[in-house]
């Protein structure tokens, strides 16, 4: 060791601390894969499979296959007008005549904000809930499905039946009979690739459909599909009247070209045939118009025909094996930078869970079977798909991630923000994915511009942004609802102050001070409206009006409603913003006299209240909740994501938060149980935590299925996705980071290792997890104890000397 401590200077220091590693860490060469003994005949059978722009989703029929494809780029829709948005018109006109009675001459914003407050402050609830639909915008557009191939084969042999998903390569495969099936969507090569060998030959049809305007030609080998989607839409849950959900227009909307080409087949009539070929190679590129929040698909589009014919040629010139290398290598440089084993052994022998069908291992589990390689996989699941979906420059992933077959699908598959969104990004750091981290980062810049105007047109402030309860491609910040919405959901304003978070999120784990110069005007921003947004009562400093995400109060008089002021989770999100505004003006050295304001005005916020019964107060005052066990513990944001509440620095704080999770039960949605690890984990409670853990991994049946045996709620598909239900990605990616917020917790100056580690995992090892003090760690444990800790990467900024590291 001395010989190699002399010779440091002339090796690569990640080598010399791989070569350290290896006398230190047990290693052992995993693959992840998820697998079953059938077809799917759901989508929450299926397997999802993507590049993190293209998507699919497979079945794996036997005698015809179908695979639903994706494009993250594909929505309805136009570049925002704002207020300006027709849809708003009638929304203006009703808040007119709600402020002409209530004596206001003008109808502006400035005037519709006091008119709410001034209820507020005479205490009369209920007006101030009818009132504050006068602040409501027009809702977002939707995420589209591009639409489905299907191969069929006309016959097929069921028997040795296996279908798979290694998520270890990113490479999904049927097995049946003869044939062999493997898919792939290829980040180098931005297609989705299908290859099928069949020692008897293969006898295929192959089609396209779907649900957009398109039309179909054929090109030797090759099938070419020129689109449109719709220019408008609405979200299923409105009641539109008379109007269209989708309206479309071949001069409007964003265009695609699909090209699906197959190298030993011959293309008929809209089909491509595959007559007797012992293998064949499907391609499928794509390239849509989409050019960019604020610019329009069709004027200002994307040059996307003779891209996606270019990718097409290119791919015809490539063996099958090179693609699949190419991919693989991609991909595994993202997936192999962190690695956890808190089981023994996750290729079990014969009779252990892990040589169960993944659904059927999944419900064992739900059960009560013991399964530390499930409780692996589940995690590293999460990271494959972050992977998978968010890859696209400014385009993050939404709330089914990349995977959606519905032109109108649950909440427009669009991001909602007053959790959603956010969640999806919470393992990206810690979990060694800080690159994908970038892609929301990046799109927050086109929401801040918008939610600058959103700010002035609904909220009179005139510094600063702001955003609601949705968004989409086009960063949509306006509050919405067409003044007919409740405003439980409809009327949030907090979307800017949680989402800016991120930055100084990002810049602690990355110490990336380029990155921190060019951000900081957005979470400045985002500051700045918060400090012009907060009203004074009783000395202290509160919003008004605002909501706890649609969650329900109820006054002493009997009166249920959301409309209030100085609730704990504006003011939480209020806190974390101000707070992290500061540290990033200090750390930049700029921003003296806005840093004054800020540092002022959070002396004067309202503090967190403790309710009678000894829980975190949600509302001004200690009310009832019309549902205390409402999926949504927005108040408790302060504890996680954020940092006001540690059980080391605010013990009570942290025992009424505790209160909360207890009074909430463990009975909730598939996000909400995810979210409630990670609670549960900054607490300390390492039992609570692996309960709730367990609980996220609940077996919920398909949302078509009606058998006997069905099971309903929040959980897990057999496919392994989040069940909110129905499917929302969130959950994965919650419960993914609640995993290492088990394991490791970090702040700007320290790391705590195994700080709510179950006793269900005695012993393992972490390699590759990252932390906020920059630095990217790994250790192993033993008996629930560490047993050795190194540094593997740090920023030069950093000093390891100053970082406390707590075992």
């Amino acid at each position: 060791m001395r010989k190699l401590l002399i010779h440091n200077e002339l090796l690569d220091r990640a080598v010399f601390i791989a070569l350290l590693l290896l006398a230190v860490l047990p290693l052992r060469a995993t693959e992840y894969k998820l697998w079953y003994d059938k077809p799917a005949t759901y989508f929450e059978e299926a397997l999802v499979i993507g590049n993190g722009r293209l998507g699919a989703t497979v079945y794996g029929g036997v005698e015809k296959d179908r695979i639903s494809l994706n494009d993250i780029t594909l929505w309805t829709g136009e570049p925002d007008r704002g207020d300006d948005h027709p849809d708003v018109a009638d929304a203006r006109a009703r808040r007119a005549e709600m402020l002409r009675k209530a004596g206001y001459r003008k109808a502006s914003a400035k005037n519709a904000v006091k008119w709410v407050r001034s209820l507020l402050a005479k205490e009369d609830y209920k007006g101030a809930e009818e009132a504050q639909k006068a602040l409501q915008g027009h809702f977002s557009e939707s995420y589209q499905p591009l639409g489905t191939l299907y191969i069929d084969y006309g016959e097929g042999d069921a028997e040795r039946y296996r279908r798979e998903l290694n998520i270890s390569e990113a490479v999904a495969s049927v097995q049946s009979g003869h044939r062999n099936v493997e898919y792939l969507a290829s980040a180098p090569d931005s297609a989705i690739v299908i290859r099928i060998t069949d020692s008897e030959g293969i006898f295929a049809n192959i089609s396209f459909e779907s649900g957009q305007m398109y039309e179909t030609t054929s090109d030797g080998n090759s099938l070419v599909i020129d689109g449109y989607t719709a220019y408008h839409a609405y979200p299923g849950y409105y009641d539109r009247g008379d109007k269209p959900l989708r309206a479309f227009d071949p001069d409007r909307g964003i265009h695609f070209r699909t090209v699906i080409s197959v190298d030993e087949g011959e293309a008929r009539d809209s089909v491509i045939v595959i007559n007797g070929a012992t293998s064949a190679t499907i391609t499928i590129v794509n390239e849509t118009s989409f050019n960019g929040f604020d610019k329009d698909p069709v004027k200002q589009g994307k040059e996307y025909k003779n891209a996606a014919l270019n990718r097409a040629k290119r791919l015809a010139n490539k063996q099958f094996a090179q693609i699949r290398e190419d991919a693989v290598a991609d991909y595994k440089s993202l997936f192999d930078r962190l690695q956890l084993r808190i089981s023994p052994d996750i290729t079990c022998p014969v009779g252990e869970p892990s040589a169960l069908p993944t659904d059927q291992r999944l419900l064992a589990y739900a059960n009560g079977a013991e399964d530390l390689g499930l409780e692996e996989l589940y995690f590293q699941f999460g990271r494959y798909l972050l992977i998978s979906s968010s890859r696209t420059a400014g385009v993050p992933a939404n709330l089914q991630g990349l995977w959606n077959e519905s032109v109108d699908p649950p909440w427009s598959c669009n991001y909602t923000i007053n959790i959603n969104l956010e969640e999806n990004y919470w393992p990206s750091e810690v979990a060694n994915l800080s690159d994908l981290h970038l892609v929301m980062l990046q799109w927050l810049k086109g929401l801040s511009a918008n939610g600058a105007d959103a700010a002035k047109s609904y909220y009179a402030v005139r510094k600063g942004w702001n955003a609601g309860h949705n968004s989409d491609i086009w960063a949509m910040a306006t509050p919405v609802g067409l003044g007919v919405s409740d405003p439980c959901w409809a009327d949030w304003t907090m979307g800017g102050a949680w989402l800016s978070t991120h930055i100084w999120e990002h810049y602690l784990f990355s110490r990336d001070k380029a990155f921190l110069k060019e951000y900081y005007p957005i979470l400045k921003g985002a500051a700045q409206f918060c400090l012009k947004w907060l009203v004074s009562k009783d000395g202290e400093l509160i919003t008004s009006p605002g909501t706890s995400p649609e969650n329900k109060y109820r006054t002493p008089d009997g009166f249920e409603g959301a409309t209030s002021y100085g609730n704990a989770a504006d003011l939480a999100f209020v806190r974390e913003c101000l707070t992290d505004a500061v540290k990033a003006s200090k750390a930049l050295g700029r921003g003296c006299i806005f840093r004054h304001k800020a540092k002022r005005a959070l002396r004067r916020l309202r503090s967190y209240q403790i309710a009678a019964d000894g829980h975190l107060q949600e509302w001004y005052y200690d009310w009832a909740d019309q549902d205390p066990q409402h999926r949504h513990q927005s108040h408790l944001a302060g504890l996680y994501p954020g940092h006001q509440i540690t059980p080391s620095s605010t013990p009570e704080l942290a025992d009424a938060a505790a209160k909360v999770l207890e009074i909430k039960g463990d009975n909730t949605t598939g996000w909400s149980t995810g979210w409630r690890v990670n609670l549960y984990s900054r607490l300390g409670d390492a039992e609570g935590a692996y309960r709730i853990y367990r609980r996220l991994l609940q077996y919920v049946s398909p949302d078509g299925y009606d058998g006997p045996d069905k099971r309903r709620g929040g959980g897990t598909y057999p496919n392994l996705l989040d069940a909110h239900s129905p499917f929302q990605i969130d959950g994965n990616f919650g419960g993914c980071a609640g995993v290492l917020e088990m394991l490791v917790q970090s702040d700007e100056n320290s790391i705590t290792l195994l700080p709510a580690c179950p006793k269900q995992w005695p012993e393992g090892s972490l390699t590759g997890v990252r932390t906020r003090t920059g630095a990217t760690i790994a250790f192993t444990w033993q008996d629930g104890k560490v047993t050795d800790f190194r540094y593997l990467s740090v920023p030069a900024s950093v000093d390891t000397t100053k970082i406390t590291v707590r075992r």
